[in-house]
């Protein structure tokens, strides 16, 4: 049953309170771990709005700093695990939400690591559990079943090889809303054609529908970034069974057609191919002009290129071991 924290019960982290909290634990964001911490209640709350209904859900959140954003989604009812790389960070955190959340301390568990460095669902159950006594016991028992949903201000300088590193690991993920640099945001959610279409756009699709939801100013951070921000929210879809076997090789494709992106296809896909000939004759077999460019398709395309290869029995695509380096991610 999805039950709404009494707001009384939670406080959120203002201006005063983040700096106060830094003070007195001689804390100094880093560049190097893309630390922003976001001291503007307003715009916490406005991520867990604008996040699909979290109450009840088991939420995870990647670089939770402070502990601003997990404050809202304590709030909001949610049970959340709590990915820090800091170690400091995730040593205070417990003590912070015991302070601002007592009775909900029980909803949080921390996990300090790497959120590059999750490779399947069992490193989750590693995470640590916020202490509860007496004064912080809960009159609701948390949910930490399957993760539904993640909601994050993730660390601009890994925002987008976070995203793609979790989301295998998530299966039963049902929607992502993450804050991140204005410019990662409008290429999660490009549409064909568009100048900022790329990688990211494509394998987005691939897990679902990507939407850009808000705006974010750079007011609302300690310190604030020298870049706009912006807020992300990506419907997880289910895929058709048996795709999933595809996505090595459809990920290769994507990869390869933006590693040149102002070659045609034909040239482009020619590595992964074996050839411009053998590229050729599977985009037409996939009824796919060649000498279109990578930014004009869209996720089904690139599937169906790989189909068309299948049938036509020409072996399993190449890596781009050998390939020019595709764009960036």
């Amino acid at each position: 049953m999805n039950e709404q924290v009494a707001p009384e019960t939670v406080t959120l982290l203002g201006k005063a309170q983040v700096r106060d909290l830094c003070e007195s634990l001689d804390i100094r964001p880093t560049k190097t771990l893309g630390q922003n911490f976001v001291h503007d209640t307003g715009t916490v709350a406005k991520i867990v709005r604008l996040a699909p209904d979290v109450a009840g859900h088991h939420v995870l959140e990647v670089g939770p700093g402070l502990g601003s954003l997990t404050l809202a989604l304590l709030q909001a009812g949610a049970s959340v695990t709590a990915v820090e790389i800091d170690p400091k960070l995730a040593q205070i955190l417990p003590t912070t939400i015991q302070h601002h959340a007592g009775p909900y301390a029980g909803h949080l568990r921390i996990l300090n690591q790497d959120a590059l460095t999750i490779k399947d669902q069992k490193d989750f159950e590693a995470a640590q559990a916020v202490p509860v006594t007496a004064s912080t016991k809960a009159t609701s028992e948390p949910n930490f079943g399957p993760i539904t949903h993640l909601v994050a201000n993730l660390p601009y300088n890994v925002a987008v090889p976070v995203l793609f590193t979790l989301l295998p690991q998530l299966p039963d993920l049902q929607s992502i809303l993450v804050m991140v640099q204005a410019e990662v945001a409008d290429r999660l959610a490009a549409k064909p054609g568009s100048k900022a279409y790329g990688v990211p756009s494509v394998k987005a699709q691939w897990y679902g529908k990507a939407s850009r939801v808000g705006t974010v100013g750079r007011n609302v951070f300690w310190p604030s970034p020298n870049v706009d921000s912006a807020l992300v929210l990506l419907e997880v879809q289910p895929r058709p069974e048996g795709l999933e076997e595809l996505k090595n090789e459809v990920f290769a494709a994507i990869d390869a057609a933006f590693s040149q992106r102002r070659k045609t296809l034909r040239s482009a896909l020619a590595t992964w191919a074996g050839s411009p000939q053998a590229a050729e004759t599977y985009l037409r077999a996939a009824n796919i002009d060649p000498t279109l460019r990578g930014e004009k398709l869209e996720i089904a395309e690139f599937i169906r290129l790989v189909e068309a290869r299948q049938a036509l029995d020409c072996g399993p695509a190449k890596t781009l071991t050998d390939s020019p380096k595709p764009e960036a991610v």
